[in-house]
């Protein structure tokens, strides 16, 4: 049963999209301000460390995943990279948002604390038609 504030038809869709289009973008400005495709590869999947925290139970683990999953961490850390002129948070940042962007695109949203399935782009898993 998918969580009664999950986006749905069109709104999903645009949310998808919107996920693709950030996952694009980074890519495109990492391959001009990126430090190396295998920085890239080694990093890309470091925001799902924050999953052990669904071993404290669904209430830590949706807190831990949507802290390394949200925008507002990428862009906070790119926005000092570009002010501060270090090549190393621009990266990082741009890394970073292609993950978050990849996520969304492929339908894996911010979760509620009621389980790992329930997310704010609908359920994930074999019942979710997406």
């Amino acid at each position: 049963m998918p969580h009664e504030n999950a986006t749905e038809g069109g709104v999903r869709a645009v949310l998808r999209l919107e996920g693709a289009v950030v996952l694009g973008v980074a890519l495109a400005a990492y391959a001009q301000f990126g430090v190396g495709w295998g920085v890239f590869a080694l990093w890309l999947f470091a925001p799902d460390l924050s999953l052990l925290g669904y071993l404290a139970g669904p209430r830590v683990g949706a807190a831990l995943y949507n802290a390394a999953h949200a925008l507002i961490g990428p862009v906070l850390l790119l926005a000092f990279g570009v002010f501060a002129a270090q090549p190393w948070a621009v990266a990082g940042g741009l890394i970073w948002l292609a993950r978050v962007g990849l996520d969304h695109a492929l339908g894996f949203g911010l979760k509620y604390a009621t389980g790992f399935a329930s997310t704010h782009l609908g359920r994930i898993g074999r019942a979710d038609p997406w």
